[in-house]
């Protein structure tokens, strides 16, 4: 799927329901019916102003609710940077696709050979998770929970395991193998990690953090949420009952804690406040109780 941040609401409703329970549900001509999903989704999607920002996190880079994006098993970033060496390679290679005498590349495998091969490896090839596998998922899962170093930042959770699984058994099937080995575990947890660097990794601050990618905000945000709503408890304690705008409130808040102070991570420590009933948020107005 290209163009995968330009899809429609309802495409990516679909896709919820595909990638996360297998099955695609038709109701067409007053028949509905359960299809079972039995192909991969690779997609490709570009970032907002399609200019990728290393300082904001993933989620907030691609225009993709965070509810789709943890669907998938791995996530790559593919950045442009400047490089002479692959720079001259891919300009070698859009020029020879213009010259009328060029000789076309020489192919490592056929493509006949390799359509068999997948055709053969899908159709015939069911592998089995060993004893010795299963505890390599266990060992694996493990140490990717305590790769943060911090018990309140996730940096796995059992969504990655299955993923594992299914590399695991994807990667004994290229092998045209019966039984997933400790050989196949170790290659996806080498994919799923070096997935996890790059896209679930926090840049405020440089822990690998899968909440991220599950609900679009860091373990570092609701700290910072939770004591902005700590420093405003106080204020609004010693306040009489008034409306004040968002935007005087935020500016306000910068000047108390010396730094900056987002939009988001006020309204969410509004919302603490808020369910506490000691204030309300209106549009951009908070009446104070």
């Amino acid at each position: 799927i290209d163009e995968f941040d330009k899809m429609s609401d309802g495409a990516r409703s679909i896709l919820h329901e595909a990638m996360e329970q297998q099955t695609v549900s038709v109701a067409k001509a007053g028949i509905i019916c359960s299809l079972n999903a039995r192909t991969s989704v690779l997609a490709a999607a570009n970032p907002i102003n399609s200019k990728y920002d290393p300082k904001r996190s993933v989620v907030d880079n691609i225009n993709l609710p965070p509810s789709l994006l943890s669907r998938f098993d791995l996530i790559y970033l593919v950045l442009d940077k400047v490089n002479e060496s692959t720079d001259k390679r891919l300009a070698e290679h859009i020029v020879q696709l213009y010259q009328l005498d060029r000789t076309p590349a020489h192919a490592v495998v056929p493509q006949r050979t390799l359509m068999d091969y997948i055709s053969y490896a899908r159709r015939e090839v069911h592998p089995k998770i060993s004893d010795e596998a299963a505890q390599e998922l266990i060992r694996a899962y493990l140490a990717m929970r305590n790769m943060s170093g911090n018990k309140n930042v996730i940096s796995a959770t059992p969504r990655q395991l299955e993923g594992l699984v299914r590399l695991s058994e994807a990667h004994a099937r290229m092998r045209l193998h019966s039984t997933v080995v400790a050989e196949d575990v170790l290659e996806a947890e080498r994919l799923m990690k070096t997935s996890m660097q790059s896209a679930a990794m926090d840049p405020t601050t440089g822990t690998i953090d899968m909440d991220l990618i599950a609900t679009g905000r860091s373990a570092a945000d609701r700290n910072a949420a939770k004591m902005l709503a700590a420093a405003l408890k106080d204020r609004f304690l010693a306040m009489s009952a008034q409306t004040i705008s968002l935007q005087e409130l935020q500016q306000s808040a910068q000047e108390d804690t010396g730094v900056e102070v987002s939009i988001t991570v006020l309204r969410e420590a509004l919302a603490i406040l808020g369910r506490e009933g000691l204030v309300s948020v209106s549009r951009n107005q908070v009446t104070v109780h």
